[in-house]
């Protein structure tokens, strides 16, 4: 009801001032542009098999070297070039490759130079590390220069550079893959399992969240390599030329959605036989970056001082086109418990992954199922993916092993040509809720419409099917 209030609310705001051209506006923002001459779309893209995938990494620093040092565990692939600002990031990747019996890649180090990476002719894939402003460009210039695009999240911050890396993967038929790691977790894979073989029933609401304090050690902190008091090794702390705290002071929108929406939207089959209809946003204002710059710097600071658009808690409410309801939360300055949430809810059941891993059944389905009867009935629907490489990621690690778990089958489906296990049209509509939400929050709440980046292809696969 709260929500539903909300929404109604937004419409008598704009009803009330007799402001017809914010909804014009709200209709312009989320307009679908129809398919230039020619293309097609890339649902289910087949590409030639890469018996050996060639890479090039671009943004080395702290996700870029887990995820390149994931990469070269793997069979079959080749790490060519490197590309990074800071040399101690190129050193450091260099000597990581010396020490796992690798050959030196070509380094570049120029602030343009990944465009002679994505120009190189014995490369197959990009693989984007960088911050966010860079992960549109770099994607649309490599899919042009004949490369596969492999992007960190989110694909794209604005609704024009979601559209021009559709199109871009249509004309060029080419991947273009934002790698959501929290698809690969063994609690959303196995879920995803449950789901599709029916034993939650149909499901009437998800939720997803990305909850987790970065501010403490990250928000005002430089990046760089210091000692870890837990585990004895370096690890990397905070953002390079503070770029995630600048998102944080110049847009209030949900600002890191996918990260929960993506394994919910998978639970639906968005864009597989559903989509996302509309969405309402709402947040609170912001309390907790400026009460923590006014302890750590004190009151007259320039920091205390700075205003921080984005409110603490953004909450986006989804409506699909058959009916099912999506909550995404995101909050990442709040003194609170990690969580994604990750909730499904149906006819027959309920999972629920935090604060506590959840399953309740019917006919048992006024409490929590015990431990360890939850404990059989996912070893019962273990997902195939999990029983193929599930217990070689555990050991590799990386988010509880989802990390590795990733790279496999991004590798996987290269090698045997087979479609990857999330196409463009997911990234786009997973990352536009970033400047849909901003619309939505900027104009009073109200509804507005999510594109069908697809264009009506949603509806070609009845279904979300992982290839093998």
């Amino acid at each position: 009801m709260f929500f539903l209030f909300i929404a109604i609310a937004g419409l008598s705001i704009i009803s009330c001032n007799s402001n017809s051209s914010v909804l014009d506006k709200a209709a312009a923002f989320s307009a679908e542009p129809p398919r230039p001459a020619g293309q097609t779309d890339v649902v289910g893209l087949r590409c030639d098999p890469l018996p050996v995938v060639r890479a090039a990494f671009i943004g080395i620093g702290s996700r870029g070297s887990g995820t390149l040092a994931r990469f070269i565990l793997l069979e079959g692939v080749e790490v060519k070039a490197i590309c990074d600002i800071e040399q101690e990031n190129i050193d450091r990747t260099q000597a990581a490759l010396k020490t796992a019996g690798r050959p030196e890649a070509v380094a570049y180090t120029g602030v343009e130079d990944w465009k002679k990476v994505c120009e190189r002719d014995d490369i197959d894939i990009v693989y984007v590390t960088t911050h966010w402003e860079l992960h549109a460009p770099i994607a649309k210039y490599a899919m042009e220069q004949g490369k596969h695009a492999v992007i960190e999240i989110p694909l794209a911050i604005t609704m024009d550079e979601c559209w021009d890396l559709v199109n871009t993967a249509e004309r060029t038929r080419r991947h273009c893959i934002m790698m959501e790691n929290t698809c690969y977790g063994e609690f959303e894979l196995n879920t995803l399992n449950m789901a599709q073989q029916g034993l939650f029933g149909d499901i009437a609401h998800v939720e997803g969240a990305y909850i987790h304090d970065l501010v403490e050690g990250y928000m005002f902190t430089e990046r760089a390599f210091r000692l870890n008091e837990r585990t004895g090794t370096m690890s990397p702390r905070g953002y390079w030329n503070f770029w995630r705290l600048r998102y944080n002071t110049d847009r209030n929108a949900a600002l890191y959605p996918m990260h929960g929406l993506g394994p919910v939207a998978q639970t639906l089959n968005i864009n597989h036989g559903d989509k996302m209809d509309y969405l309402v946003a709402l947040g609170s204002d912001e309390y907790n970056l400026t009460a923590y710059a006014k302890q750590k710097f004190g009151a007259n600071s320039p920091q205390a001082q700075q205003k921080y658009n984005k409110g603490d808690m953004t909450n986006v409410l989804i409506k699909t086109a058959k009916g099912k309801s999506i909550l995404i939360q995101h909050d990442v300055v709040s003194p609170r418990p990690y969580s994604r949430h990750h909730t499904i809810s149906g006819t027959n059941g309920f999972a629920q992954q935090y604060p506590v891993p959840t399953l309740s059944i019917k006919p048992n389905h006024h409490r929590p199922m015990p431990k360890d009867s939850m404990e059989m009935l996912f070893d019962q629907y273990r997902h195939p993916i999990l029983k193929e490489i599930g217990e070689v990621a555990a050991r590799v690690g990386g988010h509880g092993g989802m990390d590795f778990v990733m790279v496999y089958r991004l590798v996987y489906c290269l090698q045997k040509g087979l479609p990857l296990d999330m196409n463009v049209y997911d990234g786009a509509s997973w990352s536009s809720i970033i400047p849909l939400s901003e619309f939505s929050m900027a104009n009073g709440s109200i509804p507005v419409r999510v594109p069908d980046f697809t264009r009506g292809s949603w509806q070609k696969e009845q279904g979300l099917k992982f290839a093998y």
